[in-house]
């Protein structure tokens, strides 16, 4: 039998906020376990929550550009669960009146993922075990941080469609400021729901949650073995049970944690310290007029305006400090494609070696538009450019005096160029006959002597051109 995967998504987003939902403490990444906590994330009998508007304000600009309705009211509700990882043994979290409802996605292959809803919570605790001591340990920093969960209606088929979803949404949060969605520090979590059917059906199967995935490959593997399992087991006759189960990445299988609950078995009901969210038109026509431009409206007028490739506009938009630095560079008269080049080649490269994001970038725009001008005028050929761009990264560096303190200007000099090139058709007789025979290899070897008698800084277009008018006209 041909079986079809339906997938749902519910991905958790930490936001860039500096204190907690409900309380002071930070929201830094790290720390000494149960060092960024106090009473009221800890959940201590007296304290009382108070909300972080912040947190709101960012959570309304995820709402919006996901094209959600925002409800003008809103409440925060108690989700009640016993784990270690809880120390209130409640969550605070939006069940009934969720901040935003009924959004989408449009991927580039045309498929719309419904967003069923949108919601703010605050976040648990994490658990740490040790295996080798037979422990597991609680570390309740993460606390009351600040998430919105944006579920997903069960709109997927594929894992490269889920991958282009969460690329999409991480791009899109990225860009608002919402989160730096870093997997790999927990602000970006996403737990699969996923169920098999028969080709053809219009009913849903019975479904499992899969968490504890770190990344995008672990999301992929995951998707296969999961489906690959249920279809195995519909096949032998047997039965797929609701269940929430964990990833294990180092065994490439996923392990049941427990069943799946439902919405009663967490006992929902309205939080009696928090009153409602009101959000006027005002306040979201503000919001709405302070969203940025999002990364493929940029590569759409990019291929428009400025006849980059796809390819080019995608990578030029990855990241929002990126894009704006490639803006940059063009407001300060860089013709696009070299700007394109620049960035692309040597400042991704740059960061890369670095490992370093384009926002936290030493370089300024001024300094690599100096740069590339200074190779525009033929002061600098593209290679010494080069060792210049790397030594004046780190620092944000003064190219022109760079380049003048060691010396690095290039030799456009007729009459400089016109005697090395003399003394290297004087050194290398048997290239400069093979050239007047008729073999082209040779005049770049010549070309390449000259470059090195002139310490690579001559000018190559006029090199060429006096290598061949004494090639022609001498004997």
């Amino acid at each position: 039998m041909t079986w079809e995967t339906v997938i749902g998504l519910e991905t958790h987003v930490e936001l860039a906020t500096a204190a907690k939902l409900f309380c002071a403490c930070t929201t830094a990444f790290g720390g000494a376990p149960n060092t960024h906590c106090c009473p009221v994330c800890m959940g201590m009998p007296g304290t009382l929550p108070a909300l972080n508007a912040r947190a709101v304000e960012l959570a309304a600009k995820a709402a919006l550009a996901l094209g959600c309705t925002v409800a003008p009211v809103s409440r925060f509700d108690r989700k009640n669960y016993f784990y270690p990882d809880l120390p209130k043994a409640y969550q605070i979290s939006q069940f009934y009146a969720p901040l935003g409802r009924n959004g989408a996605v449009e991927l580039d292959d045309g498929t719309v993922v419904g967003i069923h809803e949108l919601h703010l919570e605050e976040d648990a605790g994490k658990l740490v075990h040790d295996r080798g001591r037979g422990q597991t340990l609680a570390d309740f920093n993460r606390c009351g941080v600040p998430l919105i969960e944006i579920v997903t209606e069960p709109d997927l088929r594929t894992a490269d469609q889920v991958i282009a979803y969460l690329e999409r949404l991480r791009e899109t949060l990225q860009y608002l400021g919402v989160s730096d969605c870093k997997m790999q520090e927990g602000s970006l979590r996403c737990d699969v729901n996923l169920s098999v059917r028969p080709a053809g059906s219009t009913e849903l199967g019975v479904r499992t949650e899969m968490k504890n995935l770190s990344s995008f490959r672990a999301i992929s593997r995951a998707i296969a073995w999961e489906a690959g399992r249920q279809a195995a087991l519909l096949e032998a006759g047997g039965q797929v049970t609701q269940q929430t189960l964990r990833w294990d990445e180092d065994r490439q299988l996923a392990l049941a944690m427990r069943a799946k609950e439902d919405a009663r078995d967490y006992r929902y009901f309205p939080d009696p310290d928090l009153p409602p969210v009101e959000l006027d038109g005002a306040y979201l026509d503000r919001l709405r007029g302070e969203q940025p431009e999002l990364a493929p409206a940029r590569r759409a007028r990019y291929q428009r305006d400025w006849a980059l490739s796809a390819d080019d506009a995608a990578t030029l938009t990855g990241q929002r400090a990126l894009a704006e630095f490639f803006e940059a560079l063009t407001a300060l008269g860089t013709p696009p494609r070299q700007a394109a080049n620049w960035v692309m080649g040597e400042v991704l490269g740059a960061l890369s070696a670095r490992g370093m994001e384009a926002a936290r970038m030493p370089l300024t725009p001024p300094t690599l538009a100096r740069l590339i001008a200074l190779v525009g005028e033929g002061k600098l050929n593209r290679n010494t450019a080069v060792r210049v761009f790397e030594a004046v990264f780190d620092a944000d560096g003064d190219v022109d005096e760079y380049v003048k303190a060691h010396g690095l200007e290039q030799v456009s000099d007729a009459e400089v160029v016109a005697q090395a090139v003399e003394h290297v058709l004087a050194a290398c007789p048997g290239p400069a006959a093979d050239y007047r025979a008729g073999k082209e290899k040779a005049f770049g070897f010549l070309v390449g002597q000259v470059m090195r008698e002139l310490r690579g800084q001559a000018a190559p277009a006029v090199v060429h051109r006096i290598l061949r008018e004494k090639l022609e006209h001498t004997p």
